[in-house]
């Protein structure tokens, strides 16, 4: 990290959050930390909250629509807390660990425990597939009601209100994780392997694979317009182009905030292309990505603990970051 670089650090207020940070969101003016201990954190300016979302468990995953925080976890509960604070449970399994879930617009969310995928429409009515392998990673479609499900061999494309045979998008290996384009033109997974895959659903079922990772790719995030798609698992962000109908094929990845330690987490501004990296030593930068200028949001941690989650405001003008450790902080830019 060059010794020159612009830093924004002091303009962090620093949180202790207390455990492992799962993920974040912001609801309202008040940025909420799923913790893995089953708490969940709000911490508006001038004080902080604690409610125990899973008294019982860890919250394993979280996922945000900015109208409330979904958690799930070892308790085998689907947990929603709203932007005042208060938490309801949505679904229960009886015990199976849930460890993927998705939000639909509308309202509806999916879940996964073990094979077995649940889709719970905006009034409630749920609908079930068995998945062929564990269900890694849950997206639904920016359009319309489709799940898209990660599994061993590939992913699943599933209209939980329709009867149509859910479609199967092969490709050997296990697949963790799953994006869909803001556009809804392609499909994208994580992979075990050290990669990512794609298939371009339109027009051909184009296979598209995208590897050089020293690590698995986790931490995946689409820039506001949907022309790229950052990732983590490098010495750097890697950041796939996909503006063109043949997405990245072809084409050389844009590799951001270089440092001699591995990212983590990414996400991209919610309004231009400003990309927040974090990093395995706890650093996190902000790289504007027209030029390349990078600013220094968080110094590395002298105990190298990893940075866990990132999440922007609804205007851009503050983001929120989270440790492995408990160590969270909330940055404001304007």
């Amino acid at each position: 990290m060059s010794g020159t670089l612009t830093s924004i650090a002091d303009q962090v207020r620093p949180l202790a959050a207390g455990a492992e940070v799962v993920g974040i969101a912001w609801l309202g003016e008040a940025p909420c930390f799923a913790l893995a201990d089953g708490t969940i954190l709000r911490a508006p300016e001038g004080g902080e909250t604690r409610a125990p979302a899973h008294p019982a468990g860890a919250i394993l995953t979280a996922v945000s629509d900015a109208k409330r925080l979904v958690t799930a976890g070892d308790d085998g509960r689907v947990v929603e807390t709203l932007p005042d604070g208060t938490s309801r449970v949505l679904a229960e399994t009886g015990g199976a660990w849930v460890d993927a879930l998705a939000l639909h617009p509308d309202g509806a969310i999916g879940y996964a425990a073990g094979r077995r995928v649940t889709a719970r429409d905006a009034k409630g009515r749920t609908r079930t597939f068995e998945a062929p392998s564990s269900a890694r990673g849950l997206s639904f479609a920016p359009k319309g009601y489709r799940l898209a499900i990660a599994h061993y061999g590939g992913a699943t494309l599933w209209f939980p209100n329709l009867e149509p045979k859910p479609d199967l998008l092969d490709w050997k290996g296990s697949h963790l994780d799953v994006v869909w384009s803001p556009d809804g033109r392609f499909v994208v997974t994580s992979m075990q392997e050290n990669s990512l895959h794609g298939w371009r659903l339109q027009p051909d079922r184009g296979h598209m694979r995208m590897s050089g990772y020293t690590a698995k790719p986790r931490s995946l995030s689409w820039s506001f317009g949907g022309a790229w798609l950052a990732t983590s698992g490098a010495d750097a962000a890697i950041v796939w182009p996909f503006g063109s109908k043949e997405g990245p094929m072809g084409k050389a990845p844009r590799e951001c905030g270089v440092r001699h330690a591995r990212v983590t987490r990414v996400g991209f501004h919610p309004h231009v292309n400003v990309l927040a990296v974090g990093y395995e030593d706890g650093c996190v930068l902000l790289v504007r990505f027209d030029d390349g200028a990078e600013l220094l949001a968080r110094r590395p941690d002298e105990d190298k603990n990893p940075v866990t989650a990132l999440a922007w405001d609804k205007a851009g003008g503050r983001l929120a970051f989270g440790c492995q450790d408990g160590a969270a902080g909330i940055l404001t830019i304007a």
